[in-house]
């Protein structure tokens, strides 16, 4: 099938403006033609593209109509960077990366490739990760989820473990007769967010009982784990962010059994690009410092 990549930039348009109108002002046409444009692509490939909401919404041909647009200029702006006489500098690419990945192993490798490449980096959590992807918005994305999106490729890159852990001045407040159902559903807990459930998932595990006890919400990496150390609540840190302090007698593992692990993967465009295979493969050699097996769970946005 031979898709126009001037048909298939226009419904990039429509899908980054949200309406018609909009995508002709960016294109400097009239709505008309975009109209003509999206129903030309549309005939070509036997399918909608687009549902006509306001604002407009793709479906998951268009979807796929984008992810080629995306893929085909980042092709030609690699082309245009290895042609040209002199060095064009760093080339844009957009990725996603959960925050505890981005606060603990993800950030050294990506500054190796910093000046070929001007990162985007999103922040978000695992399932809306996936969905930039199959947008086209980001070209690759470190999620949990192992089953590729339409048109990527999936690897492993190891597991993030993480342990319950808490101040030593909370655990002799809130844990002096020991840590069971009783003193958990007492105990403050800090979560990332309200889609943060790896405390919640922690605590069954632990009591195998529904508790509820009273939650902090930190949504920022650093600022998590430091309402922890200062004794706000206990809660679940990365491993290898927290291992050194909890040996050192700094913080507490709240429990032997109170670990959570966590499989992540690295997901990118399948007609990648030399500089997003650069960026995969330092990834990958990033995350050499995550567990190679595990419990499965879910991962913190």
């Amino acid at each position: 099938m031979e898709i126009d990549p001037e048909l298939a930039r226009t419904v990039v348009a429509v899908a980054e403006t949200g309406t018609l109108d909009a995508a002709a002002r960016r294109l400097h046409v009239t709505p008309s033609a975009v109209s003509q444009r999206v129903r030309a692509l549309e005939t070509q490939i036997g399918r909608p593209v687009l549902h006509r909401t306001r604002p407009v919404e793709l479906t998951e041909a268009g979807e796929a109509v984008v992810r080629f647009a995306r893929q085909l200029d980042q092709l030609a702006a690699d082309l245009r960077a290895e042609l040209a006489p002199e060095p064009t500098g760093p080339l844009p690419l957009t990725i996603v990366v959960n925050a505890d990945s981005l606060h603990t192993w993800a950030l050294r490798p990506l500054v190796g490739v910093s000046d070929r490449v001007a990162l985007e980096v999103l922040r978000e959590d695992e399932a809306h990760s996936l969905a930039l992807l199959r947008r086209g918005v980001a070209v690759g994305a470190v999620t949990t989820d192992p089953t590729a999106v339409p048109g990527c490729s999936v690897e492993r890159l190891g597991v993030m473990r993480y342990l319950a852990v808490c101040a030593p001045d909370y655990a002799r407040r809130w844990f002096a007769d020991g840590v069971d159902a009783t003193s958990l559903a007492l105990a403050p807990l800090v979560a990332f967010d309200r889609k943060d459930d790896l405390q919640a998932r922690c605590l069954r595990r632990l009591t195998r009982a529904a508790v509820e006890p009273p939650v902090h919400h930190v949504p920022a990496s650093a600022e998590f784990a430091e309402a922890i150390r200062l004794g706000m609540g206990w809660g679940m840190v990365p491993e290898i962010e927290c291992g050194a302090e909890v040996r050192a007698g700094d913080l507490v593992h709240v429990h032997e059994r109170a670990v959570v692990d966590v499989p992540l993967y690295w997901q990118q465009w399948r007609r990648s690009s030399a500089l997003l295979r650069e960026v995969g493969d330092a990834l990958r050699d990033g995350a050499r410092v995550l567990r190679l097996s595990g419990t499965p769970a879910a991962a913190r946005a």
